[in-house]
């Protein structure tokens, strides 16, 4: 058989790449599933791919994948992007066990190591800074993965992830990896729209099949009937009789009758209650040998309170030797923390919480000891955590069961119930692969509990990505000066929230269509042969108004008089109309009733298509406007819109305060601040208040503190008041609620102090330092000499001590 040139070329293109995919999928020690697969081939044939699949499926595979791929290209890098830096930390130490130190960086803001490696783990937002500020090491980068690409509708940040998409060159390949959403097609229309060439390979199959039980005091009950098909998610007729009951069996029921009767409603923990104490789950699970488990508790105090009563109740998970390995790992790894800290931290109940297997996991903790704890249950160490569901989000802590107390959380505002991608996320958790032959969640009782709705949740197993993008005005300066106000208005047309939005449209529209053929067979229906109808109908609706009118409240007598002349006026041209004498003038009527009700629902559907018709172009058209009016924006001598020179410090500030920051600099409110002061303003500006914070009296450090502050103060207002006249949402007053804390301790105060002024958790107050290193970082870049320098020093006053304790270096 004679192949043609073309042929033969795309041939021995094929032999040439399946090496390199066979070599790599003999090196991971395991047969790759066919997503997997499926998703390396299209990335092996040049292609960018978006792979949905459940939690623990091995979409990192992939990932792998394009980095062996990069590595076998000369000189080509990969950027490995995450949207937290637990999991940056997490990925850096994978890639330089498998590649060397020496290939591979990490970039998370506050630490910068190896940045010019072929391999560089970031968070998405170094990515975005890196790319308006046209950063060589752009230079020769091949492969980007976004890890977590669903984080792309978080409402705070979402938006970086798509700025990313839309600006990275052309050339690169984009590995997105993501949960099993609902709209992944969607998604990837949207890449192949702003990317070119991707594949969407979606799973919903987990590697490790999950049993799902609802923990009825002692017993764990299947939440679907095991006979019959397991597809049809037909809820367990035990757990249906056991809710019934109230989580009593009958025997339970007979014995309680017996001793005097139901005495109402189960109390969570107590005598006859359907569910057991912490301890006792543990020892439960422990019984059943479903450990390693991670128990999801929405709360961490909660988290803290179940490690406590799990010592106090003397369970130990662990052996002889586990401990003394545990204790060693521990105290290599604290070895450079003060003793009076470790004490505050409350590091000794911590370790003999970790000595016995048991830990918690949550945002109030040192990051360094939430890694500690990570690396541990990695290790088969820590058997039970006690985790919030930031847990779920990517880090990488298997274990073979999971448990939920509850399937409620308090969301900020009121307790609401759990999503289903939340569940999946959640439960994602059990089943380890290569381990476990399959995993298992528990979902304690609850009274009241529905399995209904529990079968409801846990049988959805995706959910919606929904776009948070928004233009702001460090993204304006930024593309303006790049590209331009008019290719600027074109490449935000360009977002995912727009394509979801004009998709919108085309669906409205569509109904719009068919409300308009609806709208023409009734107006035939009603057309008759003495007159127009239409305005016959609209006299009738018009005595309709006014006599609805005048039977509501209390109208005055002039109010009477005039709506009684307007009835009068109304039914004498009705009478006097053509359509009053027809014959068939009611039938007529009904037709034009339902016609001006579909007019109505018509009118608003088109005012929803105004609306959504390039709403992120009219976002940005305020934000230029406000931008213009303070002379960040001007006009050159072609009529071209251009950043002036206050823009240009604009473009390097970044964060939800970029503008106040800008005005600020640019009227030097911050000149003359001392180091600890210019500290406790960055926090002032970083810290997001909360809702008790308000008309308090916050006790000010001394000095320039208080005078700069209420300077700031007013340049904030006066961009309030001009943003909602542009009709922009406007941003919360900053609060100085942090301010004496920060200013204490870049003066070297204590720890135990500080915590105690802020009532902060330990780990609150390490994330909230660290915001304030990457705002004084900016500072220190584009504010003048003076206050540079002193934004310089300040990093170095507050970067100690815990704050620089488990950074990467």
């Amino acid at each position: 058989m004679s192949l043609s040139p073309a042929e033969r070329y795309a041939l021995s293109r094929q032999q040439r790449r399946q090496p390199r995919l066979a070599e790599f999928a003999a090196s991971v020690g395991f047969d790759l599933d066919p997503f997997q697969r499926a998703a390396c081939a299209a990335l092996d044939d040049g292609r960018s791919v978006l792979v949905a699949a459940p939690t623990g499926a091995g979409k990192t595979v992939v990932a792998e994948f394009a980095v062996y791929l990069a590595m076998q290209e000369p000189g080509a890098k990969v950027f490995y992007t995450t949207p937290i830096k637990a999991l940056s930390n997490q990925k850096y130490q994978e890639f330089v066990d498998a590649w060397g130190a020496e290939n591979v960086g990490l970039l998370t803001g506050d630490t910068n190591v190896n940045s010019g490696a072929r391999i560089v783990v970031m968070t998405t937002e170094v990515l975005r800074n890196m790319l308006y500020a046209e950063s060589p090491l752009l230079d020769r980068l091949a492969y980007v993965v976004m890890d977590e690409v669903h984080y792309l509708a978080d409402r705070f940040r979402g938006a970086v992830w798509e700025e990313v998409i839309i600006h990275l060159p052309e050339a690169v390949r984009l590995v997105s990896l993501s949960a099993t959403v609902s709209n992944a097609e969607e998604f990837g229309d949207w890449l192949q729209a702003v990317r070119g060439d991707t594949d969407v390979i979606v799973s919903e199959d987990r590697p490790v099949p999950l049993e799902q039980h609802v923990l009825v005091k002692q017993k764990l009950v299947d939440l679907f009937d095991s006979s019959g098909q397991a597809a049809t998610h037909r809820v367990n007729p035990e757990l249906k009789q056991l809710a019934r009951m109230g989580g009593r069996s009958i025997s339970q029921r007979s014995q309680r009758g017996r001793r005097g009767g139901d005495r109402g409603r189960f109390h969570q923990g107590g005598p006859g209650s359907g569910r057991l104490d912490r301890p006792e789950v543990v020892a439960l699970l422990q019984g059943k040998n479903l450990l390693p488990a991670i128990v999801f508790i929405f709360s961490r105090a909660g988290c803290d309170q179940a490690v406590r009563q799990v010592l106090r109740s003397g369970i130990r998970l662990t052996e002889a030797h586990e401990r003394s390995e545990i204790r060693a790992i521990v105290e290599e790894r604290a070895r450079m923390l003060r003793d009076e800290d470790l004490a505050v931290l409350g590091y000794w109940e911590w370790l003999e919480g970790l000595e016995r297997g048991v830990a918690a996991h949550h945002a109030g903790m040192l990051p360094a000891f939430k890694e500690i704890v990570e690396d541990l249950f990695q290790q088969k160490l820590v058997k039970v955590v006690f985790a919030t569901e930031t847990l779920a989000l990517g880090v990488n802590m298997p274990a073979r069961s999971v448990v939920l107390e509850k399937l409620e959380k308090f969301n900020g505002e009121a307790r609401v119930p759990i999503t289903p991608g939340e569940y999946t996320q959640l439960t994602g958790r059990a089943g380890r692969r290569g381990i476990d032959v399959e995993g298992h969640s528990v979902i304690q009782w609850v009274d009241g509990l529905d399995p209904e709705s529990v079968a409801a949740l846990a049988s959805r197993r995706s959910y919606p990505m929904n776009s948070s993008f928004k233009p702001t005005y460090n993204m304006a300066v930024n593309l303006i000066d790049q590209f331009g106000r008019d290719r600027t208005r074109q490449i935000l047309e360009l977002s995912f929230a727009q394509f979801q939005a004009d998709r919108a449209v085309v669906d409205l529209a569509r109904t719009l269509r068919k409300q308009e053929e609806s709208m023409a067979g009734f107006e035939d229906a009603m057309r008759c042969h003495l007159g127009d109808f239409a305005e016959y109908a609209t006299l009738r609706r018009e005595i309709g108004r006014i006599e609805r009118q005048s039977s509501k409240g209390n109208p005055s007598h002039a109010q009477r008089e005039r709506m009684q002349r307007e009835l009068v006026a109304a039914r004498k041209a009705l009478r006097a109309h053509p359509c009053h004498g027809c014959a068939e003038r009611e039938q007529h009527a009904r037709w034009a009733e339902r016609w001006w009700r579909l007019k109505q629902e018509h009118d608003e559907l088109l005012r929803q298509i105004r609306t959504r018709t390039g709403q992120i172009a009219k976002q940005f058209d305020k934000v230029a406007e406000v931008l213009t009016k303070l002379g960040y924006l001007e006009r050159d001598e072609q009529g071209a819109v251009v950043s002036t020179p206050a823009g240009r410090t604009l473009k390097r500030i970044y964060g939800e305060r970029d503008l106040l920051v800008a005005e600020c600099l640019r009227h030097g409110l911050w000149n003359g601040l001392d180091v600890a002061g210019v500290a406790a303003m960055a926090a002032s500006l970083v810290y997001e208040p909360r809702r008790d914070d308000r008309n308090v009296d916050f006790r000010l450090p001394r000095g320039g503190f208080r005078e700069a502050f209420d300077r700031t103060l007013d340049v904030w207002s006066a961009l309030d008041d001009l943003e909602r006249d542009h009709r922009l949402p406007g941003s919360d007053q900053p609060s100085p609620a942090l301010a004496s804390a920060m200013h204490s301790w870049a003066r070297g105060g204590d720890l135990g102090g500080v915590l105690e002024d802020t009532e902060l958790a330990a780990g609150d107050f390490v994330r909230l330092t660290k915001q304030v290193v990457d705002l004084l970082d900016q500072i220190s870049i584009v504010a003048d000499a003076e206050l540079g320098a002193t934004a310089r020093a300040a990093i170095d006053a507050v970067r100690r001590g815990v704050v620089a304790y488990g950074t990467v270096a």
